[in-house]
């Protein structure tokens, strides 16, 4: 009833063009059930033939069936969200770091204060694109982590369609580009299957990467299912501008061809998620700008945000945890690193929020700016604490565990934020940008790690420009505002599967009432054992056990259910969650206890699970390597994710490559994993073959042949034998040609873990970058590969020790 009324109210409203329109679309779906869902089944049944069939065509008269089109007048929709970008870090918001482009939409449409996400990356984005919870769409948790429970399992099912779905089957174009980190972990090769990636999901273009993050100037970027190289032969690429330019030739195609035809445009950059890598000219601008440090920042995003109104006047800044240092603690060194690791980020963000503009300019001279609602969520989650308290250059060398001194990554200054660094800001620059919350990006259970910043603008249909809503809303609403303002409802089948209600409510009833109580009373959070429930104006939660940046193989388990403590907050009155009453009100604790149990139960959330290297271990989850011990390639293969590639860490392997050198002095790259912050390579350089092994770019190792091969077949064999003892360990290389050795050689380290989040496995040539500086990519091969083939030889167990170290390193990956 309340989406009726206020939809015979838009009707009324004065106006004309695009707000007579946009007021038309709103009450036809008011009409047709609203957000409710119908008994309407996409795609639609094949229409009746209206025509006459004769005997021939002469006596015929043809009917084409019409074909889909959205109501007239049904507005664009552009929906935005931004990475790893917390609630105080751009300026809209209060935040140190410029966002005009955020800015300038605020003042054309409203600012959401009170708006949440689910703590972590692939949950928040199913939720987005489903309008249900994570758990109810299987994501309960990155897709590295899956585990085989129902709210775990990462295979997002056909009973919870996309929007994109939705609008594609009722007459719109779709597009995503961007980030997508929600295809299955064994999935996300070029065997697929692809019916869980975007152009499986509604989206007639897709144009981005797969997984957590990639580098921005060397990316692994995907055109639809097809991976492409577009860095190759351009030295300023970037690919937070590259992204732009696909999005906006994009738009500007599909106006160009079909005007009257409205577009649904996904954008989800991977900024500003780890490798912070802006260009340079986007550092500079913040020469000197974070020298105060991460507490006086805290302090001044504060003042900044009550001067707005953005928080209520009384809002107290949460303390600093424990184990963080002040900033006058540290020495001029580590001020001057950290400084600047911070100033890279704030670039980061501003060249983010520029490219978001180029993309609404380019729809704004089209004139199609006024009739489309944008949707731009300023992150999935809270400000990432994965750089731990110390930075980091090298996020394989801190997942790995091997420690960063800060004193040689400051030697690397230069270096910092180009493809060359893998670099993450510390943890305490993390909750600066959190402000004036507590905790971080995976601490569900706080709003340092849901809380984000929202805005909406549809100058067509919101008048109160700049105006602030402080309802209190959750990613699950943004799929039922969409189909408010689209005028569709919920169909009730999607390509023959029958559909759960969508678990959201629209927003639209903010736009026009700034005061008006929120409508969603109740929501749950959990990630990884860290759990709350907010209900209307009161949040319970667990304090949190293990953090993202905490050493967990020090940290004694405790059980999930009754190890943890919980604590209880007055969010109607203390915005910031800095005042514990669970001591003050036990029963109204007990009272919301109940309630996440009861709504854990109604949304697949159950069974808890806080574990670590459980849930990290490859071999709980379909795989495409299980039991294989020989792998055999030919020609040139490339883009092979780790989780799909020979393992060769922990182990004796051998590599054997039959080659047709056609000239003599042939170079190139055999087989390589991994790239500049750890991997390997068998190359020929000058005709010389070369075992090349990268340590976290803390060490490299060389093992090389003194002359070069004649022209004609030869057969390569490196051969690796592992110490054994543990994890990590060294061993001793031999290289042979045509059964004869010409090099030996030791390693004296190996990576224990993993080789690369983003990089990737390559035969015959090498993509994303160079496992050393001896080269650059993509150095391919100049003979012929018969045949490679990789053979394991042997296995070494881990040590009770060796599993515990892993534990504490795989909970970073998880993290992540």
């Amino acid at each position: 009833m309340k989406q009726k009324e206020c939809s015979r109210q838009m009707v009324k409203a004065r106006g004309s063009g695009a707000l007579a329109a946009v007021s038309s679309v709103v009450a036809l779906g008011t009409l047709f059930g609203g957000i409710a869902s119908s008994q309407e089944v996409l795609p639609a049944p094949p229409p009746q033939f209206k025509g006459q069939i004769g005997l021939s065509a002469k006596d015929s008269k043809s009917d084409f069936p019409k074909p889909v089109q959205a109501p007239k007048g049904a507005p664009n929709i552009v929906l935005i969200i931004l990475d790893d970008v917390g609630f105080g870090a751009s300026s809209t918001f209060g935040g140190p770091c410029d966002t005009p482009t955020l800015d300038k939409l605020a003042k054309n449409g409203l600012r959401y204060t009170q708006f949440h996400t689910t703590a972590v990356s692939s949950p928040t984005r199913a939720s987005l694109l489903t309008g249900r919870n994570h758990h109810s769409v299987h994501t309960g948790i990155i897709m590295e982590t899956a585990t085989g429970f129902p709210g775990y399992d990462s295979l997002m099912g056909k009973d919870t369609a996309t929007v994109a779905e939705v609008l594609k089957q009722k007459g719109w174009n779709t597009a995503w580009f961007g980030k997508n980190h929600n295809v299955p972990d064994w999935q996300n090769s070029q065997a697929g299957p692809f019916d869980l990636w975007p152009t499986g999901l509604g989206f007639e273009k897709f144009y981005g990467f797969i997984g957590a993050e990639t580098s921005q100037w060397r990316p692994a970027v995907f055109d639809g299912t097809k991976p492409v190289e577009p860095y190759l032969g351009n030295p300023d690429y970037n690919f937070d501008y590259n992204m732009a330019d696909q999005a906006i030739e994009w738009v500007r195609n599909q106006k160009a061809v079909a005007p009257d035809k409205p577009f649904f445009l996904y954008y989800a950059p991977g900024a500003t998620h780890s490798p912070h890598q802006p260009k340079k000219e986007w550092i500079a601008k913040y020469n000197g700008k974070f020298d105060q440090g991460w507490d006086k920042v805290r302090e001044e995003t504060l003042a900044r945000q009550k001067k707005s109104g953005i928080i209520p006047a009384n809002t107290q800044l949460t303390k600093r945890p424990e184990g963080f240092p002040a900033w006058r603690s540290l020495n001029a060194e580590q001020k001057e690193l950290f400084a600047y690791m911070m100033q890279v980020y704030a670039g980061y963000l501003s060249q983010t929020d520029y490219n978001v503009g180029r993309v609404l300019d380019a729809i704004d001279k089209l004139g199609e700016l006024d009739n489309t609602l944008v949707i731009y969520i300023v992150g999935d989650n809270g400000a990432s604490g994965e750089g731990t308290v110390r930075g980091s250059l090298n996020e394989i060398a801190m997942i790995n565990g091997i420690p960063e001194d800060y004193r040689e990554m400051l030697k690397q200054k230069d270096d910092i934020g180009t493809w060359k660094t893998h670099n993450h800001y510390p943890v305490e620059w993390a909750h600066a940008m959190d402000a004036p919350f507590q905790w971080t990006k995976v601490i569900a259970s706080h709003y340092g790690g849901t809380r984000n910043g929202m805005v909406i603008s549809w100058p067509a249909r919101i008048k109160n420009k700049g105006g602030i809503r402080t309802q209190w809303h959750h990613v699950i609403d943004i799929v039922p505002t969409i189909l408010e303002a689209t005028g569709l409802a919920q169909p009730s089948m999607v390509n023959g599967v029958a559909q759960k209600p969508i678990e959201g409510i629209s927003m639209a009833y903010t736009y026009d009432h700034p005061k008006k109580p929120s409508e969603r009373l109740t929501q749950y959070f959990e990630i990884a054992g860290n759990r709350g429930i907010y209900h209307d104006g009161w949040v319970a939660c667990t304090t949190p056990h293990i953090l993202p940046w905490d050493d967990a193989s020090k940290i004694p388990p405790v059980d999930v259910i009754s190890g943890y403590k919980w604590e209880l907050y007055n969010v109607a009155k203390d915005f910031s969650e800095a005042i514990n009453v669970a001591d003050k009100y036990p029963d109204k604790l007990r009272e919301l206890q109940l309630l996440f149990y009861a709504e854990a139960a109604k949304y697949n959330v159950l069974p808890l699970d806080d574990s670590t290297f459980a849930r990290v271990d490859v071999s709980i989850r379909p795989s495409l390597t299980r039991g294989r011990t020989e792998f055999t390639y030919s020609g040139t293969v490339t883009r092979i994710p780790e989780g799909a590639a020979p393992n060769v860490k922990n182990r004796s392997f051998s590599i054997t490559a039959d080659v047709v050198l056609p000239k003599g002095g042939e170079q190139g790259v055999l087989v390589t994993q991994g790239g500049i912050s750890a991997g390997y390579a068998l190359m020929l350089e000058a005709g010389k073959p070369v075992f090349r092994y990268n340590f976290a770019n803390i060490a490299h190792y060389s093992i090389a042949a003194r002359d070069a091969l004649k022209p004609g077949k030869h057969t390569l064999v490196f051969d690796f034998q592992y110490d054994g003892g543990g994890i990590g360990k060294g061993g001793t290389g031999t290289l042979s040609v045509d059964g004869k050795q010409v090099a030996k050689g030791r390693i004296d380290k190996t990576m224990p873990l993993r080789m690369s989040l983003d990089e990737t496995f390559d035969v015959g040539e090498d993509t994303g970058t160079p496992v050393n500086l001896s080269y650059d990519v993509p150095f391919k091969f100049t003979g012929t590969i018969d045949k490679l083939v990789i053979k394991y030889t042997g296995d070494s167990k881990p040590s009770a020790a060796d599993r515990k170290k892993m534990k504490a390193v795989e909970a970073k990956i998880k993290a992540d």
